[in-house]
């Protein structure tokens, strides 16, 4: 079976090319809507009518520009090694800066507001109480915030920073071209090797992607050192305690809560990681296995390429099967053209949900490649993918989740098509290769995480004293990942460039946790659902419309859950823990 043919999305429900004329209409649009707001609002917060007034305002033009902005990252995406996308998605960030610099005051004068005004604006004016979250969160930031002028200049001044050195990595790394049999492959397609059946294979993609990675590996140490500077020098200047403070406030979590779980998963290093690895290399008949062969089906494993039409119904069944609500809002993804599915040279790696606007629909990227692993993932992109289509009606303010909870129904949407393919499953073997590949998955999402989480803050820590050499990355890698993965992997020397590919660390720092946040969060959730809560699904829904109107304690509080209780982290860390007691015995 060959993986010809998959579909690819159509952005024409945004505009018909970079060339369609509503682009320029639309951006006069936004400069009209803009001038007029700076007229009407800056120094007018004084009631909360005027309030209300200004947030509808300003949600219409946040719902324009996420439109644009959308547009043209999605384009590129898809098209890093051409010129045209690149350029027009640097133009429109460009005007998209200019037009959202003048409304910077619009979030200082809310996080100054009197607490009385605020207060009062709620009485008067009843509609006010729907962004009351939102006007919180805002509030948030009011110790972390500079001057007007200053983040007038943050802002503009990003352009030619942080934005400019994402731009470089991201190209650089879609430009690497990996040897492969005489053939020039891309990381997407590297990478997908490393879970071949065959251990040659796997050993010589490792090395090829060792290759590749250091060919470019000045690069990438520079671009990591610039940011992880950046980051420091912004921290300093707002005030922030530590370098994960800023990620924390904007995931709306306590630092207790995310060191919690850090050390709770790091206590877990040993019975989870450590103990599986070392059952892994004893089915392979080795002493210890290899980095490469962490993901590697086990022999007896059906290493089929399952088709993309397959897929898809097995991921739709297993929805259908908890909620056909939730199944219904995913075959839309299916029906219309929202999913890029191929991998292919110039695309981005990985797989992401982009929200993009209420007022369009999400998109999902994918790179298929026939594996159960990639089931699983589009079973995860689908997940947000949904939530984000729920939680649209909640507009363009308050739809967005923070990451404590935008894992959640991508997690809990694998465990739902985990546990269906697991019912389905005919004999020990079959049970024990499903099994054994989803506590992989489990712990690449928990685990690895965590030790990713532990690769920046010292990454960020020893650069406040120094720049990084990429020896000095390269030793940081090493040390995280023995820790993590204990004395059953052997780590070859060649893996040391392996940190130079984790987007997170450029895109989004200390992003990673919030993946072990949402896996410990949904063994949980899945616990309850399995004790047969009370309109468990209902309930579900529920919090998936929520979007970001509510904060996490409020969402999980139906489902007698409590993220603060140390007794929760270890609840859902026992989930797959037991899963390696049944494999044990299997």
């Amino acid at each position: 079976m060959t993986l010809s043919n998959l579909p690819t999305w159509d952005l024409t429900d945004f505009y018909q090319n970079t060339q369609d004329p509503l682009i320029q209409k639309d951006l006069s649009l936004l400069k009209s809507k803009v001038t007029h707001f700076v007229d009407v609002y800056a120094g007018q917060l004084t009631s909360g009518q005027a309030i209300l007034s200004a947030i509808k305002d300003y949600e219409a033009i946040e719902d324009l520009m996420a439109k644009l902005m959308s547009y043209a990252f999605l384009n590129s995406t898809t098209q890093l090694k051409e010129a045209e996308p690149q350029q027009f998605l640097q133009h429109i960030q460009e005007q998209l800066t200019n037009l959202a610099t003048p409304l910077v005051f619009f979030n200082l004068e809310l996080s100054k507001l009197d607490e009385a005004i605020l207060s009062q604006g709620y009485k008067e004016v009843p509609a006010l109480a729907r962004y009351q979250s939102w006007l919180t969160n805002v509030r948030l930031y009011r110790d972390h915030q500079l001057s007007e002028d200053q983040e007038r200049l943050m802002m503009e001044k990003a352009l030619t920073g942080r934005s400019a050195w994402n731009r470089l990595y991201d190209e650089t790394l879609a430009g690497i071209q990996f040897d492969w049999h005489g053939d020039k492959i891309g990381i997407s397609e590297i990478v997908d090797k490393l879970s071949d059946k065959d251990a040659k294979i796997r050993e010589e993609a490792a090395k090829s992607m060792s290759v590749g990675l250091t060919s470019q590996l000045p690069i990438f140490t520079i671009v990591t050192n610039v940011l992880a500077k950046d980051k420091e020098i912004d921290d300093r200047w707002r005030h922030y305690p530590h370098a994960v403070a800023s990620r924390n406030l904007a995931n709306q979590v306590e630092d207790e809560v995310v060191d919690a779980l850090a050390t709770a998963v790091k206590g877990a290093y040993k019975n989870l990681t450590h103990r599986y690895y070392a059952l892994k290399a004893k089915w392979l008949g080795l002493d210890r296995i290899e980095y490469w062969d962490r993901n590697a089906p086990l022999p007896s494993a059906d290493d089929r390429a399952i088709a993309w039409d397959e897929a898809k119904k097995t991921v739709y069944d297993a929805y259908h099967c908890f909620s056909p609500e939730l199944a219904e809002v995913g075959q839309r993804f299916f029906d219309n053209a929202w999913i890029d599915v191929p991998a292919k040279p110039g695309k981005r790696s990985g797989a992401f949900a982009h929200p993009t606007t209420p007022s369009v629909h999400p998109y999902l990227m994918l790179n298929y490649q026939g594996k159960l692993r990639d089931v699983m993932t589009l079973a995860h992109e689908l997940g947000h993918g949904v939530h984000q289509v729920l939680a649209a009606s909640q507009g363009p303010l308050l739809a967005d989740t923070p990451l404590t909870l935008a894992e959640t129904a991508s997690v809990f949407g694998e465990m739902l098509t985990f546990r269906s393919l697991l019912e389905n499953c005919s004999t020990n073997d079959q049970r024990r290769n499903l099994m054994a590949s989803k506590v992989e998955d489990m712990l690449n999402t928990v685990v690895r995480q965590i030790a990713f989480f532990d690769f920046e803050k010292r990454v960020h820590a020893m650069r406040r004293q120094k720049e990084l050499t990429s020896d000095d990355l390269g030793d940081i890698w090493m040390e995280t990942q023995r820790e993590a993965l204990g004395d059953a992997v052997h780590l070859d020397e060649s893996i040391r460039p392996y940190w130079s590919y984790i987007s997170h660390f450029i895109h989004a720092p200390f992003y990673v946790y919030a993946y072990a946040f949402g896996d410990c969060l949904v063994n949980s959730l899945y616990a309850v659902y399995q004790q047969g809560h009370p309109k468990f699904a209902e309930k579900y829904l529920d919090l998936l419309r929520a979007g970001g109107s509510k904060r996490y304690p409020d969402l999980l509080a139906p489902f007698g859950l409590d993220a603060k209780d140390p007794a929760f982290w270890n609840q859902g860390l026992s989930m797959i823990s037991g899963m390696i007691d049944e494999l044990e015995r299997l």
